[in-house]
C-alpha cells in the first residue's frame, strides 16, 4: 500500500509540473560566434523594456528562456548588446531560433511561429528601407527637395505593401500589431498623429483585436492612438475651415466612433449610446435576403430593448431614397453611409463582407463581432 501511495504522489507531482509547463512559452536555440557574450531576454512592454531573463554564452550558444504565457499576444526581445531579435508569443508555443553574432538582428532563422517569421521579414524589410533613406540621404549629387522627395516616394512605397500585405490582411495577427511601430530612426513609419490614412491601419488593428482579444490593454492603447489622431485631424480640420472646436468632445472610448446622419436628418453618434448594450450592425437594403434579416432584428429589438438593447445599423446603400423608404417604420438607430462599399469605416472595423455586425456591451467595449457568436441573442442575454 505504501509503495501504491508513493507512486500516486510522484504522479501527482509530475502532472503538477505538466501543468505548469502547458502554462508557460519558451524561445530557445542557439547564437554562435558569441561565446562569454550575455545574451538578455527582455519583454517590450506598453511601460518600456524589462529584463526578464539573461545567460551568459557558452561555445555552443544554446540558451532557453520560458516565461509565463499571455492571455493575448505579447512582444519580447533577444539581446546582445545592440543587436536585437523580436519575437512575438501567442499562447504557450516553443519558438526556435539560430543566429549568428555579431550580426544576429539580420542574420537569423525563426520556427515555431508564423507571427515571428513575418517579424522577421518586417524587420528585414525596414533595415532596407532604412538602408536606402540613408543612401539617399548621403548622395551629393542630389539636391535636397529631389532627395526629400524620393525619401517620401520610398516610404509611401513601403506603407502601401506594408498595408496590403500585412496588416489589413491579418490585423489580427501580432505581426500587424508589430508593423504599425516600426521607426525610421526616432520617427515612426505609420503616424497616427498626422496622417489620416495612418490611423485607419491603426484603427483596423485595434477594431480586429477587439474581436480576437477583448479587454486587451494592447488594443485599447491602439484605440486611444488611434482615436487621439482622429482629434487631431478634426481639429486641423476645423481650423483650415476658421471653426472652433473644442477638444473635450472627442473622447476616447472602447470602440472607434461612428458619426452619420439618421434617416430623420439628425446626427448621430455610436458612442453617445454608452449605458446599453448596442449591435452594431452594417446592411443593404438591397440584398437580397435583407428582409429576412430585419425581421430577425426586430424580435430581437421588440424582446430586448426595453431592457437596454439598442440597435445601431450602419446602411450602405447607394440609393438614399431607397434607404429612407426602407428604414421609415424601423425602431431603432438607422444611419447610412454615403460612401457605400468604399467606406473608410468598413476599414476601421475590419468588414470583409456585408451584412456584418459587432456586439457591444454598456461600457463602449467591443465585444464580439458576428464570427465569433453562434447564440447572438445568448450573447446579448448575457450582456444586459
Amino acid at each position: 500500500m505504501k509503495h501504491i501511495w508513493k507512486a500516486a504522489a510522484m504522479f501527482t507531482a509530475a502532472m503538477m509540473i505538466a501543468s505548469c509547463d502547458n502554462n508557460k512559452f519558451t524561445v530557445e536555440g542557439q547564437i554562435n560566434n558569441a561565446k562569454d557574450s550575455v545574451l538578455y531576454f527582455e519583454n517590450v512592454g506598453l511601460e518600456g523594456i524589462q529584463v526578464l531573463d539573461s545567460v551568459k554564452l557558452n561555445d555552443n550558444g544554446d540558451f532557453s528562456f520560458s516565461e509565463a504565457a499571455n492571455l493575448a499576444p505579447e512582444f519580447y526581445r533577444l539581446r546582445i548588446s545592440n543587436q536585437i531579435i523580436n519575437v512575438s508569443i501567442d499562447s504557450t508555443e516553443t519558438v526556435q531560433i539560430k543566429a549568428e553574432y555579431p550580426d544576429m538582428a539580420s542574420n537569423y532563422t525563426v520556427s515555431g511561429s508564423e507571427n515571428c517569421e513575418k517579424i522577421k521579414e518586417l524587420t528585414l524589410k525596414q533595415m532596407t528601407l532604412q538602408s536606402q533613406v540613408i543612401s539617399l540621404q548621403q548622395n551629393t549629387t542630389l539636391g535636397v527637395n529631389t532627395a526629400n522627395d524620393s525619401i517620401q516616394s520610398l516610404i509611401n512605397a513601403y506603407k502601401e505593401d506594408v498595408k496590403i500585405n500585412y496588416i489589413y490582411k491579418e490585423p489580427m495577427k501580432a505581426y500587424s500589431y508589430f508593423a504599425l511601430f516600426q521607426a525610421l530612426g526616432n520617427y515612426l513609419i505609420f503616424n497616427p498623429r498626422t496622417n489620416k490614412d495612418d490611423i485607419k491601419a491603426f484603427a483596423a488593428v485595434a477594431t480586429s483585436w477587439d474581436t480576437y482579444y477583448p479587454h486587451a490593454e494592447r488594443g485599447q492603447n491602439l484605440h486611444n492612438i488611434a482615436i487621439e489622431g482622429m482629434k487631431n485631424q478634426r481639429i486641423v480640420a476645423a481650423q483650415n475651415a476658421d471653426i472652433q472646436v473644442e477638444a473635450s468632445k472627442v473622447q476616447e472610448a472602447g470602440v472607434l466612433d461612428i458619426a452619420l446622419i439618421d434617416n430623420k436628418g439628425q446626427e448621430r453618434h455610436l458612442t453617445d449610446l454608452k449605458g446599453q448594450v448596442v449591435l452594431l450592425d452594417f446592411h443593404i437594403f438591397a440584398l437580397e435576403d435583407s428582409p429576412t434579416r430585419i425581421i430577425m432584428l426586430r424580435e430581437l429589438y421588440n424582446k430586448y430593448h426595453a431592457q437596454g438593447l439598442e440597435i445601431y445599423q450602419v446602411s450602405l446603400d447607394n440609393d438614399e431614397h431607397f434607404w429612407k423608404q426602407q428604414t421609415a417604420a424601423l425602431p431603432w438607430i438607422n444611419v447610412r453611409d454615403a460612401d457605400g462599399i468604399n467606406s473608410q469605416r468598413l476599414m476601421m472595423y475590419n468588414i470583409q463582407a456585408v451584412p456584418d455586425f459587432f456586439v457591444i456591451d454598456r461600457g463602449n467595449n467591443l465585444v464580439k463581432r458576428a464570427a465569433q457568436i453562434k447564440d447572438l441573442e445568448a450573447e446579448i442575454k448575457s450582456l444586459l
